[in-house]
């Protein structure tokens, strides 16, 4: 029986790495895969899912806009298995459109994406997610200090970490750094007495 995945880790865990090595096994087994990404995310390009290692393919971009369940059944029902890179940018009502895919037609729906913002409150399609995945599991990554990294740290320009702001601000390595929750406290608290 099908089932809908949450695999969900701090920035740098290789969550894209891993979306990409799960695509390329499905389709090793001559199983078609629909790849998509929510459109909001340009950092590599409109349809281009790129890992920080290196591995990259095209992708189906759609907008919030896009009725997930009706793309499928209308465009995309000769595919075995959908993965979901960037999945925390899904709204609320496109994770329950995946979930009726999975009930409604059987098809897996693998989402790989980030759980918390930069003010580790989560992203309203991660909370879903959370709420209705059959399987949720945990990308582990580590933080400088050699902790478990819980939290997606957002720079400014000067590497100061930031703690107000829109909370989509699309970035790689140059705009975010995972870290322990006790780390970024710290971050914090010295940049509020250097400032204060």
């Amino acid at each position: 029986m099908a089932k809908l995945y949450f695999k969900f880790g701090a920035m740098g865990c290789s969550k894209t790495a891993q979306a990409l090595i799960t695509k390329f096994n499905y389709e090793e087994r001559n199983m078609r895969v629909l790849l998509l990404k929510p459109a909001i995310d340009t950092r590599d390009g409109e349809t281009t899912v790129r890992s920080r290692i290196g591995l990259q393919q095209e992708a189906l971009a759609v907008s919030e806009e896009e009725n997930l369940f009706r793309l499928y059944t209308e465009k995309y029902s000769d595919r075995d298995v959908i993965i979901v890179d960037e999945c925390q940018f899904l709204t609320p009502e496109q994770v329950d459109q995946l979930a009726d895919v999975v009930i409604e037609k059987n098809v897996p729906v693998l989402c790989f994406g980030l759980a918390t913002d930069f003010t580790t409150h989560l992203f309203p399609g991660s909370k879903r997610l959370f709420e209705i995945a059959e399987s949720i599991s945990e990308i582990k990554s580590v933080c400088t200090c050699g902790a478990k990294a819980t939290v997606n740290a957002r720079l400014d320009d000067e590497g100061r970490v930031v703690t107000e702001g829109s909370q989509i601000l699309v970035g790689g390595n140059d705009r975010y750094v995972a870290m322990c929750r006790k780390c970024w406290l710290k971050y914090r608290q010295n940049q509020t007495r250097v400032s204060g």
